[in-house]
């Protein structure tokens, strides 16, 4: 029970994000006493992936969290000795801000369909503009889509009850309260009358594309799971080498991402990436196959030949390839599609590095450099929280912690005191950014990252497989813009209903997400129309329903931009709008050495057979020494391993 919780400890971790999880299983292992604490009910933080019941009631949650007022200040001060003060942490999650939800589909045959033909037929009633409203909000902002909207509240009832976790919501629960969602619907189409065209009923025409409506997303809601925050893992990067040194892989399973995607004169095309895809592409001549090969073996070995780029260190990356003679489409294909980097701001020796990784990671695993978590991102956080637990950590969700105690004296923090009351010392603290106080981070400055989850019924570029993983990089049409990285994901990742696709958009802000993502939207799909259309009439998926957000991004704030933190807390920070996870691996590596310096990050855990007990009379050999590190891997064909289950790791 979370009051009879021991009182001594070695670290006290605050949030299951990606780096605190990473840094609990590092600590537990070496031999510490952890104890993991989240004041959320559901592990990951921001890097946590949800159902679609439980992201309606994780949205439901957040925006009671922002209607909460400040709490009376609690008996916990009576707590601090005259030799202590106390630094109070933040009450309320306020990494989150702008979160709107539109629904395009049609409620289905379950829906309130009297409710909606009354509705349809008052202008006034169109979907929300703004943050997600109370239940009885009947002012709607106007909306300026040209095909029919649907606007809805989350059901009170999603909210998580005490001993429950938001992902576990039932999918009965959700499938009754269906019907008391507020709907409204509104057709707009050039200043015209509202109308529903009827089917067509014609026998002979082709077969007509499969209709996804409301109702199916929720009674399959449970085969959801969507992230907050959209990452891929690079096959040579440090989250994979960390997974498999670590024997934290044995825990998840991956997929390889099928295809690389570029935007490029208002089409979607599948870039080329090794050898074999270059010269069986059918978009490039013979004469671009060429200069793409020669381009892209020069970028492996690129400093070995300095000369090549030493006259344009202080040029853009983009202007260096117009130096290559590389045609247009070559020169979007490396910069958007493999370096993936902005056409303003990336040097051409970041240029260089970024494709030299992107070519480095070809070939591990399949024929992309990326790999993707089956039931998504938020798994990796909580594969290192069962590592933790493996090794002794004590874990505790929606257990808040109201302050940590400081000793006047020596200025080194020696406790924390809960919401229960209990005070629990420590040696060391490792808090994630967003439970500091205003008053602590009072001098930070914050990023914001743009994030959108579609739910489509179709790829943005058909092939003969419905199970593709794509990532597609849309340049920014005006100068100074970000790019904006898509990622799509199909139903064999275990994240989507069958017959759709879930897709994430994400850009680093420049104003709410939903101004700087919606023009991507809209290029890239169509919403939902009631109107039964031929596929070939309608060339683009169409949109069933879409959440935007904006969340913190506080990758970049230095240790020394919060105010008086004791030299034993240590800050990690939320995702960043990088593809991989290479800043929360090197956050927690570098944090673990600080606090340990003597100690091995993550070492393999000992073989089972190299584990003795003090009665046993055979000596004990090294750890690490017969170790066999396994990971799971699903290609598309099905799963298979990381490492062969006879060989030793070779990197």
């Amino acid at each position: 029970m979370a009051n009879s919780l021991p009182t001594e400890f070695d670290v006290i971790v605050m949030g299951t994000g990606l780096p605190e999880s990473i840094l609990a299983a590092a600590c537990s292992r070496s031999g510490q006493r952890v104890l993991h604490l989240d004041s959320k009910s559901y592990y990951g933080g921001n890097w946590a992936s949800f159902s679609f019941p439980g992201l309606l009631s994780w949205l439901k949650e957040h925006r009671q969290n922002s209607d909460t007022g400040e709490e009376s200040p609690a008996a916990w001060q009576d707590m601090i000795h005259e030799t202590e003060e106390a630094i109070p942490l933040c009450k309320k999650d306020e990494t989150i801000q702008h979160a709107e939800v539109f629904c395009y589909a049609s409620q289905g045959m379950d829906g309130n369909i009297e409710e909606l033909d009354a509705l349809q037929k008052n202008p006034s009633c169109v979907a929300s503009s703004t943050l997600i409203k109370p239940l009885n909000s009947a002012c709607l902002s106007e909306e300026t889509h040209s095909s029919r909207v649907t606007s809805y509240e989350v059901p009170t009832q999603d909210t998580p009850k005490n001993n429950e976790e938001i992902t576990d919501t039932a999918e009965t629960s959700v499938k009754e309260e269906y019907c008391g969602y507020n709907t409204y619907k509104h057709t707009v189409s050039d200043g015209t009358k509202d109308e529903i065209r009827p089917a067509l009923e014609d026998n002979s025409v082709p077969p007509k594309r499969k209709r996804i409506t409301y109702s199916q997303i929720v009674k399959e809601g449970r085969r959801f799971n969507i992230d907050l925050s959209s990452k891929l893992l690079y096959s040579q990067g440090l989250l994979i080498d960390l997974l498999i040194k670590s024997n934290v892989s044995r825990y998840a399973e991956f997929k390889n991402v099928t295809r690389i995607l570029a935007f490029r004169e208002g089409k979607v095309e599948q870039v080329p990436c090794s050898r074999a895809d270059v010269f069986n592409s059918k978009e490039l001549s013979m004469v671009e196959k060429r200069m793409l090969m020669k381009f892209l073996t020069f970028c492996l070995d690129y400093e070995q030949h300095p000369e090549e780029y030493q006259a344009f260190t202080q040029c853009s990356f983009s202007e260096y390839l117009k130096t290559k003679k590389l045609t247009p489409s070559l020169q979007h294909f490396i910069l958007h599609s493999i370096a993936m980097t902005s056409e303003s701001s990336c040097t051409t020796v970041d240029g260089l590095k970024a494709t030299k990784n992107f070519l480095q990671c070809l070939g591990r695993f399949g024929n992309t450099p990326f790999l993707f978590p089956l039931y998504g991102q938020g798994e990796i956080p909580q594969c290192f929280c069962r590592m933790c637990a493996v090794f002794g950590g004590i874990y505790c969700l929606r257990h808040k912690v109201q302050c940590l105690v400081v000793d006047r004296e020596s200025g080194r923090c020696k406790a924390i005191i809960d919401h229960l009351g209990q005070r629990i010392n420590a040696k060391y603290f490792i808090v994630e950014d967003s439970y500091l106080s205003e008053e602590t981070c009072s001098s930070v400055q914050y990023k914001q990252i743009s994030r959108a989850v579609l739910i489509t019924d179709q790829s943005v570029l058909k092939t003969d497989s419905d199970q593709q993983i794509s990532i597609l990089t849309v340049p920014p049409v005006e100068p100074g813009a970000h790019a904006v990285r898509i990622t799509e994901l199909c139903s064999s990742t275990m994240t989507c209903m069958k017959d759709t696709y879930l897709v994430h958009l994400t850009c680093s802000s420049s104003k709410t997400a939903r101004e700087d993502l919606e023009s991507v939207v809209k290029k890239l799909f169509t919403p939902y129309s009631e109107t039964e259309v031929d596929q070939e009439e309608l060339p683009k998926p169409e949109l069933l329903w879409a959440l935007y957000f904006n969340m913190r991004d506080s990758s970049g704030v230095s240790r020394s931009s919060y105010s008086g933190l004791p030299s034993n807390v240590y800050v990690c920070t939320g995702p960043d709008c990088g593809l991989g996870s290479e800043h929360a691996v090197k956050q927690a590596e570098t944090l673990f050495h600080e606090i340990f310096p003597s100690e091995e990050f993550c070492p393999p855990p000992p073989n089972p057979e190299d584990i003795f007990f003090d009665s046993d009379e055979k000596p004990a050999e090294p750890l690490g020494t017969n170790n066999i590190i396994m990971a799971k891997l699903e290609s598309s064909e099905g799963s298979k391993n990381l490492e062969s289950s006879g060989k030793h790791l070779q990197n």
